[in-house]
């Protein structure tokens, strides 16, 4: 089942999309909750009545003349207002890659525990506009990730329970300001101001149900479900990154056993998987320079269409543009 958050008279709302065509879960079940947030709260029941509202709507029960074009309305983030918003490092290859660029060591930490950070939850976006400000353009970047909102609250979750708190899947672009990100974090604290402009999610939230027939065996020492779901991102037309969802080394069960250690995880929580291999400028340009010293690097400028694309979760697109405001924190730096 594909979960579509939009904007109606001022409000959120939400619907299934079944063939191009939009239900309001109004239209599924009087009982159902209007918007994703009471969705998630609501999930045990409210996700089996969509499932039956969809098997109607498929048999012919509910008649097409009850939907509307998936394009007719503003589209929001699936989860338009997650409670929080973490983001994990699951990925070796980018890990290694990135530390190869920068003539480091990989570290064997990785391979202990996943690890992730807190971003933004209120610079949470769908398609669309990217609203940057000039800092931002000092080394503009995407990154292309999966994510997962959490649909029942739990704490002190074990990996081996913990799929059953996944509502479903989406496309993540975390968005990443490499210049902002690079300074501060040499204060050992961050990321922050290089990340926490915008965060994207979209086009839809998938659920398991709907993925059952990408799920592959899990790494060996790992616990949880894992997808073979190819990822791609496209910048104006060229596709730029080419990785696929199965080779997380740490699933996203692991990753909710560690956040939730000690803490209340909640509905619309959201997750991310932290970037696939080749999934972002800063590795892909690193890797470039490192084979060739004659290498251009590329990082987004403003007018850039930003394509994702991975296998059941749809295309999620976005296109890069300036602020009117000119004003610059780098500017304002102290001298030494």
């Amino acid at each position: 089942m594909k979960l579509v958050s939009y904007l109606s008279e001022g409000h959120d709302r939400v619907a299934i999309l079944v063939d191009g065509l939009l239900y309001d879960t109004e239209v599924l079940h009087p009982d159902l909750p209007p918007n994703m947030s009471m969705f998630l709260v609501y999930w045990e029941d409210a996700y089996a009545m969509a499932l039956g509202g969809e098997m109607m709507i498929k048999e012919g029960k509910i008649p097409k003349s009850k939907g509307f074009a998936y394009n007719s309305v503003p589209i929001l983030a699936p989860v338009p207002f997650p409670s929080s918003c973490r983001d994990g490092y699951a990925f070796r290859q980018h890990v290694e890659a990135a530390r190869r660029n920068r003539k480091v060591p990989m570290i064997p930490e990785f391979d202990q525990y996943p690890i992730f950070y807190f971003t933004n939850h209120h610079s949470i976006q769908g398609p669309g506009d990217i609203q940057c400000m000039p800092d931002h353009f000092e080394k503009l970047d995407f990154e292309l990730e999966v994510a997962i909102v959490i649909s029942k609250a739990g704490r002190n979750i074990r990996a081996e329970d913990a799929d059953e708190y996944i509502g479903g899947l989406m496309i993540m672009n975390d968005m990443s300001a490499r210049r902002l990100q690079m300074e501060e974090m040499l204060l050992n604290l961050g990321p922050a101001k290089g990340k926490d402009f915008s965060t994207v999610i979209g086009p839809w939230l998938v659920t398991l149900d709907e993925l059952q027939q990408y799920e592959v065996p899990t790494k060996a020492g790992h616990t949880g479900k894992s997808f073979n779901l190819r990822m791609q991102c496209r910048v104006n037309g060229k596709q730029v990154s080419d990785g696929n969802m199965k080779d997380m080394d740490w699933t996203f069960a692991e990753i909710i056993e560690r956040a939730s250690y000690g803490v209340n995880l909640n509905p619309g929580d959201v997750i991310g998987s932290g970037t696939v291999g080749t999934g972002c400028f800063l590795e892909l340009n690193g890797t470039g320079k490192l084979n060739d010293p004659n290498y251009v690097e590329q990082w987004l400028q403003p007018g850039d269409v930003v394509e994702m694309e991975i296998d059941g979760l749809g295309i999620l697109s976005n296109t890069i543009v300036k602020e009117e405001d000119d004003f610059s924190l780098l500017a304002r730096k102290k001298s030494v």
